[in-house]
């Protein structure tokens, strides 16, 4: 199988690349604007000069069977459309775009041309998130806290808080009904939101501050007198009574205990057996969040 791996920024070498290059039957090739990141990586990974393409042209003259997006939000657009006219199976880092029409037109193309496309919304891939799924959950709480970067409300909400609305949108056990947003704007710049999702005996709050003095990520789901808690994608404790705690294996990848590497396979997967994967789940996220931005844009006004 070809598969084309377009940018190679942190997110591409720390977490896709490794489960890439270690899967048997793929023939990997590379793409960036960079030549030095091309030369570096390709040497990493023990790639000849033939698998190394300087332009988005050349890549998609190899004929590839499937291509990982990883190169920045504001160019997605461009190269996730020339990747579905030629008919290449697509996954794309979240977001799809930073705009939603640029998001519904590419969910829109991919469909008329009935080729898969996929965003990479790993945390319901997560093991510890996935037995959260599995878990009584009247009451959801997802915090992702970070240290000293309030950042543009657009950027911040697709870039990063997006993991929070998708993560709630996976585990609400029922239809939504009410849809509330708070947040703090100063200067321009988004210090914390809070999201609010609420239906037939649930509630769900998704948080983010980025002045929190900590760089973490809780996830909560209680219910029946019982909470299950996962910190940092890595430890769950059982809450009845008294916690028990389970940590990750100490040799389990870290693309593993993040759900990378469950959501680059099934994607392969899907392609290998010709079947096509609709990204309009995705895009209901990203509709929710465009939803966030502009009550958060509505505040700070």
């Amino acid at each position: 199988m070809k598969v084309g791996c377009i940018g190679l920024g942190d997110i591409a070498q720390k977490a896709y690349l490794p489960v890439l290059g270690s899967l048997p039957g793929i023939d990997l090739h590379l793409h960036t604007r960079t030549p030095a990141t091309l030369d570096r990586v390709g040497d990493t990974l023990r790639l000849p000069a033939d698998h190394r393409h300087a332009t988005l042209d050349a890549l998609l003259a190899q004929g590839l069977d499937a291509a990982f997006v990883h190169a920045p939000t504001a160019v997605h657009p461009q190269i996730v459309t020339r990747l579905l006219q030629a008919d290449v199976p697509t996954y794309v880092d979240k977001p799809l775009a930073y705009e939603l029409a640029d998001s519904e037109r590419l969910v829109a193309l991919a469909e008329e041309r009935e080729v898969s496309l996929a965003v990479g919304f790993n945390r319901r891939h997560a093991p510890g998130y996935v037995q959260c799924a599995d878990h009584p959950r009247e009451l959801i709480l997802m915090q992702k806290n970070r240290i000293g970067l309030p950042e543009e409300p657009r950027s911040m909400i697709l870039d990063d808080f997006i993991h929070v609305v998708d993560t709630l949108r996976f585990l609400v056990p029922g239809p939504v009904d009410d849809v509330t947003v708070r947040a703090r704007v100063q200067d321009g710049l988004l210090h914390h939101v809070v999201l609010q999702l609420a239906g037939d005996g649930f509630t769900a709050l998704g948080v983010m501050n980025r002045l929190s003095g900590s760089a973490e990520e809780i996830l909560e789901v209680s219910g029946q007198d019982t909470k299950r808690q996962v910190l940092n994608l890595a430890e769950v404790i059982d809450h009845k009574g008294q916690p028990t705690l389970r940590r990750r294996g100490d040799w389990v990848p870290v693309a593993r205990q993040r759900g990378i590497e469950q959501a680059v396979l099934a994607f392969l997967d899907a392609v290998r057996a010709g079947k096509v994967l609709s990204a309009r789940d995705a895009l209901a996220t990203h509709e929710l969040c465009e939803r966030v931005v502009r009550a958060v844009q509505d505040r700070a006004a």
